[in-house]
């Protein structure tokens, strides 16, 4: 049967190269209640003040609909899907060898890094005629960097990899299609991530290093150390989200600039502008579409709609990024956006923890390809989309390279 709702119809693959005329038809309906009880957010001032409203709840043991216990059947769910105090206690500790205010140069020194396998990745393009961007240099610097910043060996990468596509495949939406059997492999891939690092940092505790996992394990701060359980789960956390979102945020950069190519050129000849192109990519193609997890801890009102306590409360963050009520002229690409307060990063307690790394990496990245290519052109337009509605971007965009 075709889709028949709206987030039937914004979640079904069809629309996955182009969902913005379905963003806008979100935004005219306000909030739009949907037939199995969930509310779909798609203004950005609702959506900026639900992420910062106490009363809305992330974790979704606090849905009315019955659920499924994660504890019961492989890992407890991270502290992104959790709510205070448990994850203000949890982000803190996991933040504090990772980033401001604890440790910020943990970032800064990996610029070099960073640098270096963005490098290396693009010079093993420059004889090619054509590649693959995802394969070839989207997928492999986010995921080198991040398992290397938490120690994982250089052979097991692959695995990682593996790993984390199940996961993600958890958070497909195919309307008319049992679930289940992916969201049992998600689980299954997650708990044996899980344990995987869960070791990795037992070998740290026994034999510390400079990495994360050594500082996880040997540096607890005033809140004490993480449990086994509780450093697990937040080590797959940070590999999966150290990289598949900005896996995405690459990828779509380059597809955006490919079709703008007077800003394509302006970047490569001002590469001083890239930090302010890439907040304009995470407004204007952001890696995290949606926001599908989210209900309300009592009745709240949205935009003169009564939400249920309860209710599945969807929050579509590319909606919000293109209303005209925030953003002039929304669906234009503007690199030089003045006060662009997206939404690519989410707010409020739950803003993405990973995005100084994801700026970082996607700022070189994009600037290196930009400088050590010759003129690229896409093969096809629009490229083949991965399946899931929030993680959007191309599975694969191939590229060819025009010499000078």
């Amino acid at each position: 049967m075709p889709p028949e709702t709206l987030f039937e119809r914004i979640t079904d693959f069809a629309a996955r190269a182009d969902p913005y005329p379905l963003y806008a038809e979100l935004r005219d309906s306000g909030v739009a209640r949907q037939a199995d009880g969930s509310y779909l957010v798609g203004t950005y001032h609702e959506i900026s003040a639900l992420l910062h409203d106490p009363r809305v709840s992330s974790d979704p043991r606090s849905r009315a609909e019955p659920h499924e216990d994660p504890a019961a059947t492989g890992l407890p769910p991270s502290f992104i899907g959790l709510d205070d105090p448990d994850h203000d206690r949890l982000r803190r500790m996991v933040m504090r060898p990772f980033g401001p205010p604890h440790s910020p140069h943990r970032i800064d020194e990996l610029r070099g890094e960073i640098q270096r396998v963005a490098g290396e990745l693009a010079d093993a393009l420059v004889a090619k005629d054509r590649f693959d961007l995802v394969d070839d240099f989207a997928f492999p610097l986010p995921v080198t960097v991040i398992c290397r910043l938490l120690g994982v060996p250089e052979g097991d990468v692959p695995q990682m990899h593996t790993w984390a596509d199940a996961v993600v495949a958890g958070l497909d939406f195919a309307p008319g299609e049992d679930p289940s059997p992916r969201q049992r492999a998600a689980r299954e891939a997650r708990q044996a991530m899980g344990l995987y690092l869960g070791e990795l940092a037992e070998q740290r505790r026994r034999a510390p290093t400079g990495d994360m996992l050594s500082a996880l394990v040997h540096e607890p701060g005033p809140d004490g150390a993480l449990t086994r359980q509780e450093l697990m789960v937040s080590a797959v956390l940070l590999l999966i989200a150290g990289h598949e979102t900005t896996v995405n945020l690459i990828t779509n950069g380059m597809l955006t600039l490919l079709r703008h190519p007077h800003e394509y050129d302006r970047l490569r000849d001002h590469p001083e502008e890239m930090p302010a192109a890439v907040e304009e990519l995470l407004r204007y193609e952001p890696p995290v579409q949606l926001l599908p997890q989210r209900s309300p801890l009592a009745d709240i009102e949205v935009a003169g709609v009564t939400v249920p306590r309860g209710a599945p409360l969807i929050l579509v963050l590319a909606a919000g990024n293109r209303d005209p009520l925030r953003f002039p002229d929304p669906d234009r690409f503007d690199p030089r956006r003045p006060d662009n307060q997206h939404l690519g990063f989410g707010s409020g307690v739950h803003a993405c923890f990973g995005a100084p790394l994801a700026r970082v990496e996607t700022h070189l990245a994009l600037t290196t390809l930009l400088r050590r290519l010759d003129d690229l052109r896409l093969v096809e337009d629009p490229p083949e989309y991965r399946r899931s509605p929030v993680l959007r971007g191309p599975r694969h965009l191939h590229l060819e390279q025009h010499r000078r």
